[in-house]
Parts: structure tokens; sequence; C-alpha cells
């Protein structure tokens, strides 16, 4: 570290240390079901079509809840609004260990009432990964409305970038410890496991985090360097009298537009490698239970390389001369052309199941870069009382957008697993992940061709 960086201080790491461990939690959590969903499809007879529709049901209210979580923590505040979040979707974690008794219940109720009933495993884990989704809707708003808080625009992207790693470690922890879980305690104490995690991480944020304006141990020079290019607005929690623009008036900008159709063009993508790679390694190359642990790890392990250059790129540009928004855009096309790459993961498959393991890991590593640089262009181009909401606006657009991309890979995997030829499913859905990106850049460098910030919100 320089002298000038140790005058300014580095409280505002701590905080971004906080929101890294949050989101591994959070990923953690919406990964347990993938890894199990090979063997709990064999327990509970579930076809690719149903494990489809329980992993829609997460994205589903995922989306939904996206709109009015951003909505929400702009009102409670960072502190109050992520407890909330990692609260719920802590218990909606928990909540899978009893999946069956929830589904029994339900399924007792609806045929009392006279509505046709659903498999109980079904609906348990359905209203499990609902719960789950509601909870972590609020993750991405609260964490980019903490970045905005505490770090100056030319740094956010990085900020993002590292506390966005956590996505990356959490999909890597995960098939290091999971499997290992069920097979000696049973799926059920994997949930429960996992998702206690995330209480111990309420007491440290409840401890270490404060608005800036009010943190005891942030130094007056490094409040002042976070401000630095930057407006200046009085970030306190619950302050009434800091207006707050409707999502009607959030609408009206292309800006916002921008954000809504990248999300939604790419969101799902991350989606799809994450819940369905352990069952593409079965279906394709008979890789299942622990023995999924090494690819996995090796393919997550890649995305951290993403996570982190991706929001360390932009700053390339922006030193160059560019302005932030312009510098990110530039970046964000050279990492649209990564996911190209996976292209070649069927018709390069047959010589090891390695080559699409790689491949796919720098496509899913291109998203990680390109994730911590699109969150970032709503701190780039809106103030600060308005973050959380466009983000989960943005949020509800992916969040659609990812049901739409787990609902087609369903059908496809069952109609061609029943031709004989399921590959041709993933060759499909492959082709899909490989495009989306550079589809979603032309039209966000369409709609806001240049650094054009809000000014009348």
């Amino acid at each position: 570290m320089t002298k000038t960086n140790k005058a300014i201080g580095k409280y505002r790491w701590t905080i971004c240390g906080l929101l890294f461990f949050a989101t591994t939690v959070n990923y953690l959590d919406r990964q347990v079901l993938s890894l199990l969903a090979p063997s709990l499809s064999v327990e509970f007879g579930w076809s690719n079509s149903d494990y489809a529709n329980i992993t829609a049901v997460f994205q589903f209210v995922y989306a939904i809840s996206m709109l009015f979580a951003g909505r929400l923590i702009d009102k409670l505040g960072t502190k109050k609004g992520y407890i909330l979040a990692i609260t719920i979707w802590s218990l909606g974690a928990i909540m899978h260990a009893y999946s069956l008794p929830i589904g029994t219940a339900v399924s007792t109720f609806m045929v009392w009432i006279g509505v046709g009933a659903v498999p109980v495993s079904i609906i348990g884990f359905m209203l499990s990964r609902a719960v789950l989704g509601f909870g972590e809707s609020g993750n991405f708003p609260a964490a980019i409305k903490a970045v905005a808080e505490y770090f100056p625009k030319k740094e956010r992207s990085l900020a993002t970038g590292i506390f966005n790693s956590g996505t990356n470690v959490g999909a890597i922890l995960a098939p290091l410890t999971v499997p290992i879980i069920a097979v000696h305690y049973g799926w059920e104490f994997a949930f429960i496991a996992v998702g206690a995690i995330g209480f111990l991480w309420i007491i440290f944020w409840f401890i270490f985090y404060d608005v800036p304006e009010r943190q005891k141990r942030l130094s007056q020079a490094e409040l002042d360097y976070i401000s630095s290019g930057d407006e200046i607005v009085n970030i306190e929690e619950n302050v009434l009298t800091e207006k707050k623009p409707s999502w009607f008036k959030l609408l009206v900008y292309k800006q916002t537009w921008a954000f809504v159709f990248g999300k939604f063009m790419t969101d799902g993508i991350w989606w799809f490698f994450l819940f369905w790679l352990p069952k593409y390694l079965e279906a394709q190359f008979q890789i299942k239970g622990t023995d999924v642990v090494l690819p996995l790890t090796v393919l997550y392990s890649m995305t951290m390389v993403g996570s982190i250059g991706g929001g360390w790129f932009p700053m390339y540009f922006i030193n160059k001369g560019y302005n932030a928004y312009d510098g990110r855009m530039k970046a964000m096309l050279i990492i649209a052309l990564f996911p190209l790459v996976v292209l070649l993961a069927q018709p390069l498959g047959y010589i090891s199941y390695w080559i699409p393991v790689v491949l796919i890991g720098v496509g899913a590593s291109a998203h990680q870069a390109w994730s911590a640089n699109i969150f970032t262009t709503v701190s780039d181009l809106f103030p600060k009382n308005s973050i959380g909401s466009v983000i989960g606006i943005g949020g509800m657009a992916g969040g659609v957008g990812g049901v739409l991309v787990t609902k087609l890979g369903g059908y496809l995997f069952d109609y061609y697993e029943g031709l004989g030829h399921i590959q041709t499913g993933y060759t499909i859905m492959f082709v899909i992940c490989a495009l989306a990106y550079l589809l979603a850049w032309s039209v966000m460098k369409i709609l806001v061709p240049k650094y054009a910030p809000i000014q009348d919100l």
C-alpha cells in the first residue's frame, strides 16, 4: 500500500470484505440443491422438467422480489435491509431440509380444498426455493448500495468485482463440502448446516457497518476520499427528507432500460451454469456424487479471475483518460467476446470432459467480469438515492430471463433425452450462452452510447 493510501485509510475495504462474505454465503445457500439434484432426482423421481420447475420458482420469486427489494433497501437503509435479507434467505435455506413434511402438509390442504395434488417433494422444495429467492433478492441491491456509499466512482467496479467474487467462492466451497456432508449426515443436514452460516454473518455486520457519516472507524481523510468526484449526498438511513424516485419515473430513462436489457440477457446464463452443470456432467460424462467435486472446483476457481480481473479491467481505460462509464463499456465489449469459446464445448467434449469444463469455466469467468461492471454502470449513471431501486428493476429483469432460460433448458433436455440425443439440447443451450453477452452489450451501447448521468432525480 502506498503512503497516500495509508494516509487516507482503508476501512472501506473492511466493508468490502463483509460484502464478500455475505455474497459467499448467498451462493453457498443457492448451490446446495444443484449439487444434490442428481441424487434427489433419483430418490424422488424428478424429470428434467420437474427440476427446472423447482429452480424456476426460485428465479421467478427472486425476480419479482428484486423489484421491491431494491426499493425497500433504499427506504430501510443498507444496514437494516441487509440483516432482513440474510435472515429470510438463511431460514429459506434451512427449510429445504423439511421439504417433505412441508410438502405433505400443503398437498393435504390442496386436496382438501379440491385442488389437484402435486408430488410432495416437488411442492415442498418449491416453497423452500421461493423463501430462499425472496430473501436472496436483497443481497445485490444492498451490496451495490454499500459500495456506492463507501467507494468513489473510480474504485466501485474493483470493489464490486471483489465482493462479487464471493459468488465464485461460494460455488467452490459448495462442491467441496455439500456432497461430503450429504454422504455422512444426509442431504437434510447439508441444507441445515449451510443455511445456519448466515446468522453468524449478521453479528459481524451489526458490529462493523454504519453509514460513512456515522462510522467512527472511518477517518475524515477517507470520508473525503470516498466523496471525491461524486455528488455530495447525506446518506442517512431512514432519511425522510430524501426523495425516492418512483419506478415509473425511473422507467422513463434509457439508462434504466440499458441496465434492464443487459441483466435480462445475461443473468440466466450464469444461473444455467450454476444450476445445471452437475446434471450436465452426469448426463454426458456419468460424473456424479463426490466425483463432481474436482471439475466444479476447477471451473468455479477460474471464475475468480473474472470477478476480480473484470473489476480491475475498466481502471486500465480510466487511467488512460476515459470517464468511468465509457471505460467500463469498452471493457465490457472485450469481456463479451470470451463466452464465444463455449461454442466449442460440445464439439470438443468427445476428447475429454475437461475440455468443456475449462471452456465453460472461461464463459462463467467472463460472466463474473461482466457482472462486476454492469452493476457499476448504475452507480455511474444514477444518484445514490435511486441505486437500489434501479438495481432491483434490473434484477427483476435478470430473474425473468433466468426463468426463461431454465424452463427452455428443462424442456430441451427432456425432449432430446427422449430421442436419445440429450447432447443436442446442451448444444442449443451453449449457443445461447455464447452469444447473449454480445447482444446485450450492443443494445446497451445503442441505448446509452456515451456517458450521460441522470441529473434530475
